[in-house]
């Protein structure tokens, strides 16, 4: 099959799809919302505060419960994440091609529209940790606390590198998929454990980063058969057996001291068991799709996914620095401090995820203008050229690829803050589109022989 055919075949897929899946699969809304509040949850558990008079603690009560590890198994929903994300892809991909003319460039239309949307909500959050950590530093904080803090801050900016580096792909694995999607799944996983092979026998932790694509591809190209209907077809009893298969392969992997059971540390760079962790999370989703449907047809239901679903990548991005900085503010204005991990401290884990996700909605709304989606290109437009694509890539997902391999610092916040929002400001351009000639070779406004079209 040729690349047109396939870009064919994925345009009649699109209008199957939107006729399946009933325009919308709420699920993957209500999917979406739940991984991102997870998310939150653990990095609200993972960190307790204490002041005393020996000084300010920072312990991680979750990890020293005995059921943290095999928590991991269910509650490290990154892969999920990513599987969504490859549904919306799949769906945003073939739109895509289903409204671009014979001028246009699906594939750049594509890449700038999801760079645009992924990196505009980035740009205040890294003014902002560029302003504080310059006058943090200004001021003479001692070094290692502020490290430290700023380890924290920047722990989760790593999902922009490696969400960023997988739309990037989407046009060529959405074509693979078209010719043998079971063949590019299979391929994937080999290269994901031909990365960890090398990595683990040479000792060399950088060889890892280059799962970023296997790993991720794989979870998203599960999200593509999901649009598919693949899961779909398949009775709860064949999910179950995947799942429980997928669940079972972790135990030797985990067991031969290889990779950690402890599902987190497995995930940066990420490894092989998180590709069999979006198997079994994938199958186990389509299990309780029905009765998930049915709640997300209940209107508070989506009322609370819509409330916190459309603001879900700002939630993502502002959480742990706002977490730090309520924490601070607790600290300066003396409030009590309950003793991380006791019950107390337990019980008040409810009142800090609803603080900070209010906290974070109220960010969010007033940060909102970053979030707004590029327009529809005009006719006779077109999106930026292949080079200056290429360019802004490396703006927008270089300072984040930074932050998750060197970890944040003021030096390179100041560097996002500049490099992202010139980025996005390239990513927002467009330029006019190809002419077109018809096969005869005169033109297709018939003004005469080999001249080319009026532009479209």
């Amino acid at each position: 099959m040729s690349m047109q055919q396939a870009d064919a075949a994925s345009a009649n897929t699109a209008q199957d799809v939107r006729g399946t899946i009933a325009q919308r699969d709420l699920v993957v809304d209500l999917i979406r919302t739940a991984c991102v509040v997870l998310v939150v949850v653990v990095h609200v558990t993972m960190v307790g505060v204490a002041s005393d008079a020996a000084g300010i603690r920072v312990t991680s009560p979750l990890q020293q419960l005995p059921w943290y590890v095999g928590a991991t198994w269910i509650g490290q929903v990154m892969p999920l994440f990513f599987v969504v994300g490859g549904f919306a892809s799949a769906l945003g991909w073939r739109s895509t091609v289903a409204r671009t003319d014979a001028s246009g460039s699906p594939a750049r239309d594509y890449v700038a529209t999801r760079l645009v949307r992924l990196f505009r909500p980035a740009v205040p959050l890294f003014v902002v940790l560029a302003v504080g950590l310059g006058i943090a530093t200004a001021v003479n904080t001692p070094a290692e606390l502020l490290d430290e803090l700023a380890f924290g801050i920047g722990s989760p900016l790593w999902f922009l590198a490696a969400y960023g580096i997988t739309q990037c792909c989407v046009p060529l694995m959405a074509r693979l998929h078209a010719r043998a999607p079971w063949w590019t799944l299979v391929v994937l996983l080999v290269l994901a454990a031909v990365v960890d092979s090398v990595r683990l026998t040479t000792g060399v932790a950088e060889v890892g980063l280059l799962n970023l694509g296997p790993v991720w591809l794989f979870a998203q190209q599960l999200g593509f058969l999901w649009v598919d209907g693949w899961f779909a077809r398949r009775s709860r009893l064949v999910l179950l057996g995947i799942a429980g298969s997928a669940y079972g392969l972790l135990v030797p992997l985990t067991s031969v001291g290889l990779w950690a059971p402890d599902m987190l540390q497995d995930l940066n760079p990420p490894m092989l068991p998180l590709a069999f962790l979006a198997v079994g999370q994938a199958c186990l989703v389509q299990v309780v799709h029905a009765p998930l449907t049915r709640l997300m047809q209940a209107r508070p239901a989506q009322a609370v996914v819509f409330l916190l679903g459309r603001d879900g990548m700002a939630i993502y991005l502002w959480h742990l620095p706002l977490f730090i900085l309520l924490n601070g503010i607790g600290l300066l204005v003396g409030l009590p401090f309950p003793e991380p991990g006791s019950g107390t401290w337990w019980a008040t884990r409810v009142i800090a995820v609803v603080v900070l996700l209010a906290t974070a909605l109220g960010v969010a709304r007033a940060v909102r203008r970053f979030d707004r989606p590029l327009p529809r290109l005009a006719p006779g437009s077109d999106r930026p050229t292949w080079p200056v694509l290429a360019v802004a890539a490396i703006c927008t997902i270089g300072p984040a690829f930074a932050v998750m391999q060197l970890h944040l610092s003021f030096p390179i916040a100041l560097v996002g803050a500049v490099l992202i929002p010139a980025g996005v400001w390239l990513l927002t351009r467009t330029v006019p589109t190809r002419r077109v000639a018809t096969v005869s070779g005169s033109s297709s406004t018939g003004v005469g022989p080999g001249l080319p079209s009026r532009e479209h």
